[in-house]
């Protein structure tokens, strides 16, 4: 449990249980909000393990076994360009469930709303709840060292999945607290109302990895990586003399590609491999962020058109 992939695992089989947990508990207390709880952590634990196939790609393929040679022999660009993917499709079923589930809760209120057990759907919004939260709180630490975007979309997962919990949780004693009041024909309501709500909540909340996860695909230029790009590289060419360069980059998954092209005057004196590659070392140094998810490029050139 102290690296990604131990991780992942670990949260794939805690959703799992609160899931068949939730679909159990919903069932036999008429709480359809409750299914829509295990439904919701089913697709989560599903993209979970999705993601935990792209991580161990991820990682055999910047490691130096065997196994992982022959694969980079026949991935040469690696599997960076998955990780994006996942999201991406993390978060469109994650809204898909939410926005299906919130069109049921309408009509569900529309007919009528549903009977419900109370005592029982309260038991399970409370031990979801306490689950949900600690293990958020502990994948948000231990990504503070890992810094994954795998675990953080999966750290907000169950903060949702939590604050679902917690919702169902208010709504449930609200509801067992008006049972003997006048307030009583409230209680079908309750249970639509309230997954209602909790879906108008969460549905803009994956839009936001959906919209990153585009950008990568995609191959938008990160404006804050190419701001420091370009100071390093004009502060190269002041520092040696080029005349000028070329930058392209872009953020793929975890991987930052990097592209340099520096133009060099046509009587510029003969250098040997050693040089540029001396070169080379301070500009890699300069970029930081050094790693087997930084994908570094540096030529020399004086033809302005090997930069284009």
């Amino acid at each position: 449990m102290n690296t990604e992939q131990g991780i992942l695992r670990g949260s794939i089989a805690m959703t799992l249980l609160v899931a068949a947990f939730g679909v159990v508990i919903g069932l036999l207390s008429g709480s359809f909000s409750i299914v829509f709880d295990g439904v919701y952590s089913l697709a989560d634990a599903s993209m979970s393990g999705l993601a935990l196939v792209v991580s161990t790609l991820i990682r055999r393929h910047t490691s130096q076994s065997e196994a992982s040679r022959r694969l980079a022999e026949r991935f040469n660009m690696g599997f960076w360009h998955l990780e994006p993917m996942v999201l991406a499709l993390n978060g469109t079923l994650l809204c898909g469930v939410a926005a299906y589930a919130l069109i049921n809760a309408i009509a569900n209120l529309l007919s009528g709303g549903t009977p419900l057990e109370f005592g029982l759907a309260s038991l399970y919004a409370g031990i979801a709840t306490l689950i949900c939260f600690a293990f958020a709180a502990y994948e948000f630490r231990a990504n503070r060292r890992i810094r994954s975007d795998f675990l953080a979309l999966d750290a907000k997962a169950w903060v949702m999945s939590g604050c679902i919990s917690l919702a169902l949780l208010v709504a449930f004693a609200i509801g067992h607290l008006t049972e003997q009041t006048r307030y009583a024909w409230l209680g079908p309501y309750i249970d639509p109302a309230v997954l209602a709500v909790i879906c108008v909540v969460i549905l803009p909340i994956p839009l936001a990895t959906i919209r990153q996860a585009l950008a990568d695909i995609l191959l938008v230029t990160p404006p804050d990586l190419k701001q420091h790009v370009d100071a390093v590289a004009q502060a190269i060419v002041e520092q040696y003399g080029f005349i000028s360069y070329q930058a392209y980059v872009a953020r793929v998954g975890r991987a930052r590609q990097i592209e340099l092209y520096f133009i060099v005057p046509p009587d510029w004196p003969a250098q040997t491999l050693d040089e540029w590659d001396a070169v080379r070392d301070v500009i890699g140094q300069a970029i930081g962020d050094e790693g087997p998810n930084r994908w570094l490029t540096i030529a020399f050139t004086t033809d302005p058109q090997w930069s284009r």
